[in-house]
């Protein structure tokens, strides 16, 4: 987000917002008892502080204001997850006390800038704050941000969050940023003779039929890779030659995505990695369904059917464990 100048009596002060990763039992201390936390931290600090919905193991808490009042807000949490810790020890054998430990999500063209030429800028931060300071290295899943986790007293993490600001408003980012938004809990689900179920309590509830259809494709005949190798077998007596062929698929339209991928990436991953070229018809009126037509070699055309396979696999694993994989 681009920052906003605004003149204020004490000089040039700056409005920007902040976005923190946080856990659901974290999001509950901040938010208090009828909300009574959050609010007292809106008023005393002078920002705004919003807090994502939805049934997430993690949330996103947006903080939004002049530079000073993003600091008291950050103070106050800093504060009151220290209280919750020493809280907590009074019921542990523990002796030492752990470290404040907040996440920021920053633009990952941002973070360059905050780790520095050879990693100065931020060792520079760690030796001036007190805290450590940690930057991911890869991306938050379908976003092109990063979690910056910042630990130690709260007094250190302020002075901390203070010098990030400065390099974040002295680096923008570059280029459109995709925000992270956290995944939604997923009820466990299994499969069983071809049918998708959702456990809830001791029960197996029959899920909906988009599962089902996903399990389906995913088992059918086509070589898939045995354990411990990185390519596909290919059936005894396949004709590896280079004489070209074509092969169709008929794929459910609620399924067509998957394979496509955002913006064409996975039907573009599929074609490079096997060589084949891969058709997929426009959708015909009345049609359940879409016609995939592959073209190549049969060492191409195998490995595409298991790429595409595949690909329905791992979005039913992922339907079946959310935190197992991300997809975009």
């Amino acid at each position: 987000m681009e920052p906003i100048k605004v003149q204020s009596e004490g000089g040039l002060n700056v409005t920007l917002t902040i976005r923190l990763l946080m856990h659901g039992k974290e999001v509950g201390s901040i938010i208090g008892k009828k909300g009574e936390t959050v609010k007292k931290m809106r008023e005393d600090s002078g920002a705004r502080i919003n807090i994502s919905e939805g049934n997430c193991p993690e949330r996103i808490v947006t903080i939004t204001g002049p530079t000073d009042a993003i600091f008291k807000a950050f103070a106050m949490i800093a504060y009151k997850f220290e209280e919750d810790i020493i809280n907590s020890m009074s019921n542990s054998p523990a002796t030492s006390k752990p470290p404040v430990t907040l996440r920021l999500v920053v633009p990952a063209s941002q973070c360059g800038s905050l780790i520095g030429k050879g990693g100065s800028k931020i060792k520079e931060m760690r030796e001036s704050t007190g805290a450590q300071v940690q930057v991911a290295g890869d991306m938050l899943p379908n976003s092109t941000e990063r979690a910056v986790t910042i630990s130690g007293a709260p007094e250190a993490i302020i002075q901390c969050v203070k010098q990030i600001c400065v390099v974040m408003l002295e680096s923008p980012p570059k280029g459109a940023t995709i925000p992270y938004r956290p995944k939604p809990a997923s009820t466990p689900v299994i499969f069983s003779g071809g049918q998708a179920y959702t456990i809830q309590g001791q029960y197996a509830i029959p899920h909906p039929d988009q599962l089902s259809k996903l399990h389906q494709l995913a088992m059918q005949q086509t070589p898939f890779t045995p354990l411990g190798q990185t390519t596909p077998a290919f059936p005894a007596g396949l004709d590896a030659s280079n004489q070209a062929s074509t092969h169709e698929l008929t794929i459910p339209n609620d399924l067509i995505g998957c394979i496509i991928g955002r913006q064409g990436t996975k039907i573009n991953e599929i074609r490079q990695m096997s060589g084949a070229q891969i058709k997929i018809a426009n959708a015909m009126e009345g049609s359940a369904e879409r016609q995939i037509t592959i073209t190549g070699t049969p060492a191409n055309i195998s490995l595409a059917q298991y790429l595409i396979n595949a690909r329905f696999r791992d979005v039913a694993a992922m339907w079946n464990d959310p935190t197992s994989m991300t997809t975009s």
